[in-house]
């Protein structure tokens, strides 16, 4: 059961933070993620290669926060992508669509912007429901 009181969310299998907030935060039967970035949790380091691995490895980092807090990708109610070249687009969405597959699928937004946290190309935050939980 979810009360009124926030906590925060705290897992060694997503990365650090690499600034001054939380991986997430569950309150009133939800839980708040961060963005993700396509750190690798084991390394600290930003996973290269084609946009589709980077995200991927984000998707990864969400999973394992959302699951922390007692939820998953299936309950994502909204979703935002931010991404440093709107041209890769249809290939992010392509991963999106293999990973979000809940009914219905999450509200969301993508959106340009000029650069990300250490050099990444891909963040993604969401919002999801924690199941049986209740809005206090």
């Amino acid at each position: 059961m979810a009360s009124l009181t926030r906590h925060e969310v705290r897992t060694s299998a997503a990365p650090e933070p690499v600034g001054p907030y939380a991986q997430a935060i569950v309150h009133g039967g939800l839980v708040y993620t961060s963005g993700q970035i396509p750190l690798d949790p084991k390394t600290g380091e930003l996973v290269g290669g084609e946009i589709e691995d980077q995200a991927r490895q984000v998707f990864a980092n969400l999973a394992a926060v959302l699951g922390e807090a007692g939820t998953s990708l299936s309950e994502v109610i909204r979703a935002s992508i931010y991404l440093t070249d709107l041209s890769l687009f249809p290939r992010v969405n392509a991963v999106y669509a293999s990973f979000m597959t809940g009914d219905p699928l999450p509200a969301r937004s993508t959106i340009g912007v000029a650069s990300l946290p250490l050099g990444a190309d891909i963040e993604i935050d969401v919002v999801a429901a924690i199941p049986g939980a209740t809005n206090g």
